[in-house]
Parts: structure tokens; C-alpha cells; sequence
């Protein structure tokens, strides 16, 4: 029983990381989404280049605190491998991840381009671009909360 007892307080905590740490990665896409006004100077890039690198590092964690609950959570990984829900969120969570990779490029190379010229400001047409880039991103990740109530139920 105290083992059986561990088993769910470890459990309890990896779901609370996980909740915790996907709610931090919606937060930071919004404040990227927030950021990405029509018209930006040198500071702002540099902060959404920041705030793209936290973003970068919550979703590691994210995925290696899922794994975690995968194969040390209670309900095992044959629970997660065999529910479609699971596949879906997953394949939900690949999708955000894709979406991301031209956003991140674009920071970069912004913040690239103000350390060699002050002056650099982006473009509002290439602002705009990356806003709805991260705009169809914040819509597929808002999928996962609700795959991942249906993964719950299934």
C-alpha cells in the first residue's frame, strides 16, 4: 500500500509539472502573438527572441515531464499507446512544434541582422507573416486541452 501510496503522489506530481509546464508554453506563445506588433524596434526584437528561446525550452520540458508520465505515470504506457486520443494530442503537439520552426528562423535572423546594423527593424510585411504564423499555431494548440480530455475519458 505505501508503495501503491508513492506510486500516486509521483504520479500526482509529474501531472502537475505537466499541467504547469503547458500552461506556461500557451503563455509565452500569446506574449510572442502579443509582441508582434506592425511596427518593432531593436528591444522588442530582441525580446521576442528571448522569449522564443523560453519558449523552445518549455516545450522540451514538456516533453520529457509527458514522457515521464508515459512510462513512470500509473496508468502505464499501454494506456498511452493504445488510446487515439493520445496520438491525436501528440500529433496536435508535432503540428505547433512545425508551425514553430519559422517563427524561431525569423527571431533569429532578426536578432542577427540588429547585432550587425542598430538601425535593422523587421518589416511589417514580414511581422505580419510570422503573426499569423504563431496566430495558426496558438489555434492548433489550443486542440491539445481538449484531446487530451477526451484522451482522460477514453
Amino acid at each position: 500500500m505505501l508503495l501503491d501510496g508513492k506510486r500516486r503522489h509521483d504520479d500526482l506530481l509529474l501531472a502537475i509539472g505537466h499541467h504547469l509546464l503547458v500552461f506556461s508554453l500557451l503563455g509565452v506563445l500569446v506574449a510572442e502573438l502579443v509582441m508582434l506588433r506592425p511596427v518593432l524596434n531593436g528591444g522588442e526584437v530582441r525580446r521576442l527572441a528571448r522569449i522564443d528561446a523560453h519558449y523552445g525550452a518549455l516545450a522540451g520540458l514538456v516533453i520529457a515531464v509527458g514522457v515521464a508520465r508515459v512510462f513512470f505515470g500509473i496508468k502505464g504506457a499501454e494506456y498511452y499507446t493504445h488510446n487515439h486520443w493520445f496520438w491525436a494530442k501528440m500529433a496536435a503537439f508535432v503540428v505547433v512544434g512545425l508551425l514553430s520552426i519559422a517563427p524561431t528562423v525569423t527571431f533569429i535572423r532578426w536578432r542577427g541582422r540588429l547585432k550587425r546594423d542598430e538601425a535593422y527593424l523587421p518589416a511589417p510585411a514580414e511581422i505580419a507573416r510570422v503573426r499569423r504564423l504563431v496566430t495558426v499555431q496558438l489555434a492548433v494548440f489550443t486542440t491539445i486541452p481538449a484531446l487530451a480530455a477526451a484522451m482522460a475519458r477514453a
